[in-house]
C-alpha cells in the first residue's frame, strides 16, 4: 500500500466517523464533547512556542508523565500541548497536569485535518508515544520541517506482522520520523526490520512513573476500610470476559475471609461487571459507595472498583495483584505500576504488549505467569499460605523497578538534540 491509497480509504471512511462517535457515546457521552477537534477545527491558539506530545489514552498519558514534567522544567518558555484519542486519556491528562498543559484531540489522519492542526498550533517539535503511526501526519510534519519523534516505542511480534502487510507505507513513515526511541532491543530490532533507520534504545518511561506522594497513605486508608487483617486480592485492569474467569478462580480458593477487588480497565464496563456480580449472587460493594470512615463488613466478599485515577491506591491496599488483559489473547496491561508499589504480581499467558517486561519481572522473582484460571487459583492460595514468599516477591518487585529506571533522561537528551538543531 502507498500513501495515496491509504488517504483514499480514509476519505471513504470519514463520513462514518460521526456514527462511530455517536455509537461510542452511548456508553461514554464524553465522545460527543470537542468533536470538532477530531476534524482539525480548534477554538484556541497558543500564546507561546509549542512542544506537542501525543498520547492516545490513559496508559500512554500516565507513562508520559515523567517526560512531560521534565519538559515543563526544561522549557519554561514553551507551552506543552497534549493530544489524545479517547476521553479517558484526556481526563487523565486533566487529573495529572490541570492547567499546566494545553490539551486537545488529535484529528483524523486526513491531509486537510492534519494541516489545520499543525497550522493552528505550529509546534516546534512533535513527540508520539509508543507506536502510533499516522502516515499523513508524519508526512506533513516532514513537509513543514517539524521534527517528529516516536518515543517509548514498543512493537510486538503480532503488531510487526500487521505493519509488514502495509509495506511501503510503513517504510516511508518510519523514514520520515526524525528519531525513534524504543523501549527494548527487541522493539528496536522489529522496527528496523520494518525499515526504520537507526533506532535508539532508551528504556521504558513507565519505570520512571513514581507513585503519587499520597498513594501509600491512600492505600493504607483503603486497606483500613477493607480490614487490616483480611487478605486482599486485586484483579486490575480486567477486560471483557476476564471477570468471569477471575471469579471462577476465586470461587475455588481455600484462602479464608478473602476480599476480592475487581477494577475493570474501561469505565463504561462498570455496570456490566456489576450485573455479573449480581447474576452470580455475590455480596459486593462499589468503591464509590465507600466513604472516608467506611468499613467493609465480613459478609462483603467483593469490591467493584468503579473509580478513575485510583490505581496506585488499589495497589497500595492489596496483598497480591493480578494484571488484566492477559487471561484472554488481548496482550495484557503493564505490570509496572503494581511492581513499583512492591506488590507480588500474577499475570496470564497473553502478554504480547508487555512481553519483555513480563519476562524480566518473572526472571527477577517479582512476578508469576499463570496459564489459566486454575493456575491463578493455585498461586493465589500458595502466596497467601506463605507470607515469606509474598515478602520476597515484594522486595524483588521494588528492586526490579529501581534497576530499570532512567528512560526519561535518555529520551530528554534526544529531544534536546533535535530542539537545538
Amino acid at each position: 500500500m502507498n500513501r495515496s491509497i491509504y488517504t483514499f480509504l480514509l476519505y471513504v471512511l470519514l463520513p462514518l466517523t460521526p456514527l462511530k462517535l455517536l455509537w461510542r457515546a452511548r456508553k461514554q457521552p464524553e465522545y460527543l464533547s470537542h468533536w470538532h477537534e477530531r476534524y482539525g477545527y480548534y477554538l484556541f491558539k497558543p500564546i507561546k512556542p509549542v512542544i506537542w506530545l501525543h498520547s492516545v489514552s490513559v496508559g500512554e498519558t500516565r507513562a508520559a508523565e515523567p517526560l512531560i514534567r521534565a519538559l515543563l522544567d526544561e522549557y519554561p518558555n514553551h507551552q506543552i500541548l497534549l493530544t489524545h484519542t479517547t476521553p479517558t486519556g484526556r481526563a487523565a491528562s486533566e487529573q495529572l497536569f490541570s492547567d499546566a498543559v494545553m490539551r486537545t484531540y488529535l484529528p483524523y489522519d486526513t491531509p486537510g485535518a492534519v494541516k489545520r492542526f499543525l497550522n493552528n498550533f505550529q509546534p516546534d517539535i512533535g513527540i508520539i508515544m509508543e507506536t502510533e503511526l499516522w502516515f499523513n501526519l508524519i508526512a506533513q510534519c516532514k513537509q513543514q520541517a517539524i521534527p517528529l519523534l516516536l518515543v517509548n516505542a514498543r512493537l510486538s511480534e503480532k503488531s510487526s506482522r500487521g505493519y509488514k502487510k502495509l509495506g511501503a507505507l510503513v517504510n516511508e513513515g518510519l523514514h520520515n520520523l526524525s528519531a525513534i526511541a524504543a523501549q527494548t532491543e527487541y522493539d528496536a530490532q522489529r522496527l528496523e526490520e520494518l525499515g526504520a533507520p537507526k533506532v535508539n534504545v532508551t528504556g521504558n518511561l513507565k519505570f520512571d512513573v513514581a507513585p503519587p506522594a499520597q498513594a501509600e497513605a491512600n492505600g493504607n486508608q483503603m486497606r483500613t476500610a477493607f480490614g487490616q487483617d483480611r487478605p486482599v486480592f486485586l484483579a486490575a485492569s480486567t477486560r471483557e470476559g476476564e471477570e468471569e474467569m477471575v471469579l471462577n478462580a476465586v470461587e475455588n480458593l481455600n484462602t479464608q475471609n478473602l476480599l476480592t477487588v475487581i477494577v475493570p480497565r474501561h469505565p463504561q464496563r462498570f455496570d456490566a461487571v456489576e450485573t455479573l456480580l449480581n447474576h452470580r449472587k455475590l455480596s459486593y460493594l462499589r468503591r464509590s459507595a465507600l466513604h472516608q470512615d467506611s468499613h467493609v463488613s465480613p459478609e462483603i466478599t467483593h469490591i467493584l472498583g468503579d473509580t478513575m485515577g485510583e490505581m496506585f491506591t488499589y495497589y497500595g491496599a492489596c496483598d497480591i495483584a493480578f494484571i488484566g488483559g492477559s487471561l484472554l489473547p488481548l496482550g495484557g496491561q503493564s505490570p509496572i505500576e503494581a511492581l513499583s508499589m512492591g506488590k507480588p504480581v500474577l499475570i496470564g499467558p497473553h502478554t504480547f504488549n508487555f512481553d519483555q517486561v513480563t519476562k524480566l519481572a518473572t526472571a527477577a522473582g517479582a512476578a508469576i505467569q499463570v496459564q489459566n484460571s486454575a493456575e491463578l487459583t493455585k498461586h493465589i492460595d500458595a502466596l497467601f499460605a506463605r507470607q515469606s514468599r509474598q515478602q520476597l516477591m515484594s522486595e524483588n518487585a521494588r528492586s526490579f523497578t529501581a534497576a530499570n529506571q532512567g528512560a526519561t533522561q535518555h529520551t530528554l537528551k534526544l529531544i534536546q538534540t533535535l530542539m537545538r538543531n
